[in-house]
């Protein structure tokens, strides 16, 4: 890795994600059967398995994106858009299918942390591509209401910030050291139309 501090962040990030998704299973199960009682169909029901869907979904993707990666490891592209699509499923924001395949787990994890940046500039809605090509990956977010903090990205292109950032956009820290550890080269580009995320072999 390129360096202990993010090797532990990775750590933390796998055990917290272990320790939570068999809790969340064990609740997903009893929903399971509640909805063959007689609560099945109840407002309050379909809330709570909503709530506990978003939650499984999310403690999923928390996983790719901060939890530790090993270039052994692969993932499908199977995988990332089974979460993608219950994560996102009721977002403004529309996120383009991950592109077929099979890739190191290293890889995914930036990509799933570029991700995560290329949110932050369309808060307010927007569409999100991730484009594989022979060099590597672009992640470019494109909306109507571009909000991207420059400060943020120009941690993406080496310029350390001069305070950490709130917790929300701590990938901003780890995708630099993540992208390194896939043996990517990070950088970014913005504009008034597009926020882009690159990740290149150098």
């Amino acid at each position: 890795m390129a360096n202990d501090t993010n090797a532990i962040a990775a750590l933390i990030g796998s055990r917290i994600c272990h320790d939570l998704i068999s809790p969340i299973g064990a609740v997903s199960n009893g929903i399971e059967l509640l909805e063959l009682s007689d609560s099945a169909g109840s407002p309050e029901l379909s809330l709570v398995a909503d709530s506990v869907a978003h939650a499984n979904a999310r403690i999923r993707f928390f996983r790719l994106a901060f939890g530790v990666a090993s270039k052994e490891q692969e993932t499908g592209a199977e995988e990332v858009n089974a979460i993608l699509r219950d994560l996102h499923a009721d977002d403004r924001t529309e996120i383009e299918p991950f592109p077929a395949g099979h890739y190191p787990r290293t890889e995914v994890r930036a990509v799933m942390l570029a991700l995560l940046c290329a949110e932050q500039a369309v808060p307010y809605g927007g569409s999100i591509t991730m484009a594989r090509f022979d060099d590597g990956w672009i992640v470019r977010a494109t909306g109507k209401r571009m909000n991207a903090d420059p400060t943020l990205w120009d941690m993406l292109n080496g310029t350390p910030g001069s305070a950490l950032p709130a917790p929300a956009h701590v990938q901003f820290v780890i995708l630099p050291a993540a992208a390194w550890d896939a043996r990517l080269d990070c950088s970014a580009v913005l504009s008034d139309a597009a926020a882009e995320v690159r990740l290149r072999r150098g």
